[in-house]
């Protein structure tokens, strides 16, 4: 089985979709399957066709330097128009079974556009709606005419590609709603390899004093600081907390559109000396940040995007047996079950998740029964092996010859 991925991004960059991106190509290579890897001109700029990155080669889409035009929207159609004759170029050379375009939708209408020429057919992944994600960077607004445009032009790939996968059931359903059966629908959930979580390490001695927390309650984040993640909430409930709290300290570790925000709120509350900003740090540092926080919070703001798409922090957090806050979210309630394996409260209120951090901590002998729930759900439901295996059953829908009948019975 040959598999030609189109992608947005990939590896050397560091975010939720390229991490998924390698645990697809992983576990799909497990099964047996030939991939081949392709990114658009909106990876960034590359300087050859071919780069090499965390083990796997991926294929570049180049574009000339004055590429740029002042036309509204022309960067886009040269980019997909690009993006089209790579992927006819590689497929002359790899001869894919399936072409599987990912988010977002100017992966899919390139692939589309070459699926008609080769005769390939076209699986499209959606992992989340570009529209309502301009929506948050403050791109443009909900109803204006470029998300409308937007979302007619996502409809319009979701009911040609011969199949749909997304991430989740909040997905699923909205993609139902445009008008795509549901049998040409298929969820392949986020995942963790448990494998690489270590289950309640202790945390690092030397880091928490490096960072000031000796004998601190470290609640905190580690993530991108986008504004629909609601980390000024979290910083309010800090606030909130007052003096019963002054043991409890705010660790958030990243950074994004919303760093220096952030930093001019703590400053504005005078909470210096209870919020720390760790910055950024290399991917194989994290974990030793993970391991300094007791309670990770994800305070995710009520709106389209949240409610619908379900984040990849949590179940991490839960394979490595961490205790968690979360709002209550439809992506997080997907995710969690309050009370069993994490905690939820009320969205985009302070007050609550001030309360929550209270109940949380005062809750300490009834930790270890709770990490180990959540270990077991991630284990039972939520590993990448198990995920990527229902790819198996899309591919094959895709054609009833023998090489079809031949991949279900290998899967």
């Amino acid at each position: 089985m040959r598999i030609l991925h189109v992608l947005d991004h990939s590896l050397p960059l560091q975010s939720g979709y390229a991490f998924r991106t390698a645990a697809i190509l992983r576990e799909q290579r497990r099964l047996g399957w030939d991939t081949r890897q392709l990114t658009t001109p909106r990876h960034g700029r590359a300087c050859q066709q071919v780069e090499e990155s965390g083990g796997w080669l991926f294929d570049r889409t180049l574009m000339s330097e004055n590429a740029a035009s002042a036309l509204p929207g022309a960067l886009y159609l040269q980019e997909m128009w690009a993006t089209a004759a790579r992927i006819v170029e590689l497929a002359h050379e790899f001869r894919p079974d399936v072409i599987h375009a990912h988010s977002p939708v100017l992966n899919a209408l390139p692939a589309l556009w070459a699926s008609r020429r080769l005769g390939t057919p076209v699986v499209y992944e959606l992992r989340a709606l570009w529209e309502d994600a301009a929506v948050d960077h403050g791109a443009t607004t909900e109803g204006s005419p470029r998300y409308l445009l937007s979302r007619a032009v996502e409809t319009f790939v979701l009911r040609r590609a011969d199949a749909v996968t997304t991430i989740c059931e909040g997905l699923r359903s909205e993609i139902a709603d445009r008008g795509v059966p549901e049998s040409r629908v298929t969820v392949v959930p986020n995942g963790v390899d448990v494998d690489e979580f270590h289950f309640t390490a202790r945390p690092d001695d030397a880091l928490r004093r490096e960072l000031g927390l000796d004998g601190k309650t470290v609640v905190g984040f580690a993530g991108s600081f986008y504004g629909y993640e609601g980390l000024d909430l979290l910083i309010d409930a800090i606030a909130l907390l007052g003096v019963e709290g002054e043991s409890v300290h705010a660790l958030l570790v990243g950074g994004g559109p919303q760093d220096a925000k952030l930093r001019e709120q703590v400053a504005a509350r005078k909470l210096g000396g209870r919020v720390t900003f760790a910055g950024r740090v290399p991917h194989a540092d994290v974990q030793r940040y993970y391991d300094a926080i007791d309670v990770l919070v994800y305070p995710r703001r009520r709106m389209r995007l949240t409610e619908i798409v379900t984040p990849l922090k949590p179940l991490e957090a839960m394979a490595q047996g961490r205790i968690l806050i979360a709002s209550d979210v439809g992506g997080h309630r997907e995710l969690i079950r309050d009370g069993e394996t994490g905690h939820l409260f009320p969205a985009d209120d302070a007050s609550a998740l001030a309360t929550a951090i209270r109940d949380v901590l005062a809750r300490r002998p009834a930790w270890n029964a709770m990490r180990e729930r959540a270990r077991r759900f991630v284990e039972r439901e939520r590993t990448w092996a198990t995920s990527v295996a229902r790819y198996a059953d899309v591919y094959a829908s895709l054609d009833r010859s023998p090489l079809a009948r031949g991949m279900r019975s290998a899967a």
